[in-house]
């Protein structure tokens, strides 16, 4: 079980010697990555199953313009980024991750939230970062766990959601 999270978490595949080669038409797997938190290194408690949320979106506004039924313009207004989500098994009483959630979920807002940076890089097999973005002002806004279900033998997921200032591709 341990091996299969940490594989999903993003671990090196087996057959490491075959070096990833960045050419245009062999774009980077998705599954082996890393997320780490402020200046720390990516550890276990940083270790995840999925990460997804790393978007931007323009929105516009609509005009019509009188006498003109062609088309309607598209004005641009703000750029919005959604909720950057982070799934993993769930993680011991212990985890310092874990703690500044429910320091801020659960601290009815008597403290400031501590927002940190954090990154999501795409590793080769020698865990180096060929992609990585850089995630502003995180902060979560939301922590929850997967139904639990007697008729599967799987894992037992929790979701961390968290509210941020935008992501920047730096790699």
């Amino acid at each position: 079980m341990q091996n299969e999270l940490l594989h999903a978490a993003g671990a090196a595949p087996s057959n490491a010697e075959e070096e990833e080669k960045e050419t245009p038409d062999r774009p980077p797997l998705a599954f082996h990555f890393s997320v780490s938190f402020g200046a720390n290194s990516p550890d276990d408690d940083s270790a995840f199953r999925e990460v997804s949320g790393l978007d931007a979106e323009m929105d516009v506004e609509t005009v019509v313009e009188g006498g003109q039924n062609a088309f309607v313009h598209q004005l641009p207004k703000a750029v919005k980024h959604p909720r950057l989500v982070l799934a993993r098994g769930v993680a011991p009483k212990d985890s310092r991750l874990l703690q500044w959630c429910k320091d801020i979920l659960e601290g009815g807002l008597v403290q400031p939230i501590s927002p940190i940076l954090l990154r999501v890089s795409l590793l080769n097999a020698r865990e180096q970062p060929l992609r990585v973005w850089v995630v502003r002002n995180a902060y979560p806004v939301k922590w929850s766990v997967e139904a639990f279900n007697a008729t599967r033998s799987e894992v037992a997921i929790e979701r961390i959601e968290l509210a941020h200032a935008g992501a920047t591709r730096t790699k």
